[in-house]
């Protein structure tokens, strides 16, 4: 192809490219279609140089390559910082704003696990109601103290088990979160479902004596999960409250007003989820710590995790 052919055939492209980097606000494409196009000025600059076209159309091309360079990363910095203020401001800020949401899927979640605790210890057969025989056999064989590892290997080594902890912990994030468009009874059914479950387990074990081998495998990354599982619960009742009271506008309008602070809860509800999966494939199996530093460790979790909650982002919210 000549010269003059291949300027004819991308000039188009360069010069809406050219304009994108002078002025994004006036750019006549989207921003999100960036770098593709970014790529493809590459793409020209090296036919360009390999065919061995002018020096000023060599150079020019040389030059929106570097400075689309610069954009790019510019934007991906943007963006990581973006994501790094929501993590440590804008998270804590919106969990205390949806409060009365966050407290309600809390005394769902919270109330069973914890009178179940309670309940199991001077009823412990009442267990049998609540998990099959061979759930039970499952959890005697994975907290027997003889054991060199805690908790479920469902794989060989940690790094496996990362992936598996992830899966489950997205699995019950999702439901719990996406069973709000059901006018809010899916997130009540899974916040419950999940607290009876886990405190079941919880008090059954604390009654049959793996109060050591349960407590120290749970303790480091209980804070996170379990808080997490809660604010998912919050997302998915902002929606169903949107469902069952959209107001003075349309479900859908109300629907997609809701769905904006319940994703930023998913995102932030995700990434917790994501850390407790790491410090349970990674810290809650190791038998070389004793049962006192487990527990300190796990009551130093849910210090911090409360405290910023509590205190992070206020600053942010101000503005």
């Amino acid at each position: 192809m000549k010269q003059h052919q291949f300027e004819e055939a991308h000039a188009k492209e360069w010069q809406e490219f050219e304009t994108f980097l002078e002025n994004p606000r006036k750019s006549p494409f989207p921003a999100d279609e960036m770098p593709p196009r970014y790529r493809r000025i590459c793409q020209s600059l090296a036919l360009a140089a390999d065919r061995q076209y002018s020096p000023e159309l060599v150079d020019r091309l040389n030059q929106l390559a570097l400075r689309g360079h610069h954009a790019l990363y510019r934007n991906r910095r943007r963006e990581s910082q973006r994501a790094l203020e929501f993590l440590l401001a804008g998270f804590p800020a919106l969990v205390r704003a949806e409060w009365r949401l966050v407290l309600a899927a809390s005394l769902l979640f919270f109330g069973p696990l914890l009178g179940l605790i309670a309940v199991l210890q001077a009823y412990p057969e009442f267990v049998h109601y609540l998990l099959a025989p061979e759930q039970i056999a499952n959890f005697h064989q994975m907290y027997d103290p003889a054991n060199k590892r805690l908790g479920s290997r469902e794989a060989d080594s940690s790094l496996m088990m990362f992936g598996f902890y992830i899966w489950n912990n997205i699995r019950i994030g999702f439901q719990t979160f996406a069973g709000g468009l059901l006018a809010g009874v899916g997130s009540i059914w899974f916040l419950a479902a999940n607290g009876v479950v886990i405190g079941a387990v919880a008090g059954y074990l604390t009654q049959v004596g793996y109060t050591q081998t349960f407590w120290s495998f749970v303790a480091g990354h209980s804070s996170l999960e379990l808080v997490a599982i809660a604010i998912a619960g919050a997302a998915g009742l902002r929606l169903g409250m949107a469902v069952i009271s959209p107001g003075n506008v349309s479900r859908r309008a109300a629907l997609v007003a809701a769905a904006k602070p319940a994703v930023r809860l998913m995102y932030g509800a995700a990434i917790m989820f994501l850390a407790a999966a790491f410090v349970e494939a990674f810290w809650s199996p190791l038998t070389e710590f004793g049962f006192q530093t487990k527990i300190i460790v796990g009551i130093c979790g849910w210090v911090l995790l409360l405290g910023y909650f509590l205190l992070s982002g206020r600053a942010h919210a101000a503005r």
